[in-house]
């Protein structure tokens, strides 16, 4: 499967599916869409005023062990498929990344 990030030169780029209105904030793992391999993720906040975009920021930061203030909504910012820059350095970035996608990906 491919991974769902790209890395550019100030960082990185995660394609996301987030369920607002969830018993509580989880990462979901890995699911192969038409456009694309995306991240799913379940947060508690509803869609209104960001809550849920905020949510996701903090779930992702918290995941991945980045901080907050680095994760953007690059993409998507009112619907549930959205993309997240990262920024930082792209090299680092991509093994964090993968480190945390490592419970869904196959061994090779």
């Amino acid at each position: 499967m491919a991974l769902p990030f790209r890395l550019g030169r100030s960082g990185a780029t995660l394609a996301v599916r987030v369920a607002p209105r969830a018993a509580q904030d989880r990462v979901l793992g890995l699911s192969d869409e038409p456009d694309g391999v995306v991240l799913k993720l379940a947060v508690h906040a509803p869609p209104q005023d960001g809550e849920a975009n905020a949510a996701l920021l903090r779930l992702l930061a918290s995941h991945f062990g980045l901080r907050k203030s680095d994760l953007s909504i690059a993409a998507g910012g009112g619907g549930r498929r959205k993309l997240v820059h990262i920024a930082g350095d792209p090299a680092a970035l991509g093994a964090q990344l993968e480190q945390g996608l490592k419970p869904w990906l196959l061994p090779d």
